[in-house]
């Protein structure tokens, strides 16, 4: 562990040197509750449900892939990645580190939405099981997004293209859990809508959880998704060394 705390260091200090970072952590605040706080007034619903269901979206396409993109590309780029991988640390451990600094910016991100709830504390009487569902569930469908970022991010050294890539394979992973994408599929392969809808769509995993039902067939599908993608990082990157 002392190993993975000296890249979570590294790293972790890295997105605060990066205008960057800031730029799209203030554009996900900004965009979510705006969205969120026009639906709230139009409609006047003292719930967070239209926060939620725009989040799979607006994660997978704009924030993710903005703060897993430098990961692994930018070391490509400066030539740091093959003197990273000759330091007496296990693949496991560079990429653990790396991806709980980006987890933890993830969270602080998060938490600068946390005035919604206090809002709607304040003008009117929420039910508060969705909400703590709908926020438990934005940690693991982030955990999840960033695990496939930090693993997309291994294979380029520019991070434009990087960040490209891990939007598109984000965006296909939450449109894919919205009813009607796997609908129109299966009018063109049956059966493979479906079956992507049930198995590999991220928005239907994440509403379950949203609604407040802790189902753990969700809870398993994110976590082992999660651990996959690291753990296919890490083999990728014990390929370097040989």
């Amino acid at each position: 562990m002392k190993d993975v705390a000296i890249i979570f260091r590294r790293e972790f200090r890295a997105y605060f040197y990066s205008p960057i970072a800031y730029v799209f952590s203030i554009i996900f605040i900004v965009l979510n509750s705006g969205l969120y706080m026009f639906h709230f007034f139009f409609f006047g619903n003292a719930d967070m449900r239209a926060f939620f269901s725009q989040l799979p979206l607006t994660l997978g396409l704009i924030f993710i892939p903005a703060i897993s993109m430098r990961l692994w590309s930018e070391e490509h780029k400066l030539g740091t990645v093959e003197l990273l991988l000759t330091l007496p640390m296990k693949s496991e451990e560079i990429v653990l580190g790396k991806f709980l600094a980006s987890f933890l910016f993830y969270l602080v991100a998060l938490a600068g939405t946390l005035a919604i709830p206090i809002v709607l504390l304040i003008l009117g009487k929420p039910d508060f099981g969705p909400i703590i569902g709908g926020y438990f569930g934005a940690i693991l469908l982030g955990a999840f997004f960033l695990a496939v970022g930090i693993f997309i991010s291994g294979f380029f050294s520019d991070q434009i293209v990087s960040l490209i890539i891990t939007s598109l394979t984000c965006g296909f992973l939450a449109l894919i859990g919205w009813q009607y994408v796997p609908m129109v599929i299966d009018g063109w392969f049956p059966g493979l809508g479906e079956f992507l809808y049930q198995y590999v769509g991220v928005t239907r995993h994440f509403n379950d959880i949203e609604r407040g039902v802790i189902d753990l067939k969700s809870i398993i599908y994110f976590v082992s998704f999660t651990a996959l993608f690291l753990y296919l990082n890490a083999k990728s990157l014990e390929r370097r060394k040989y």
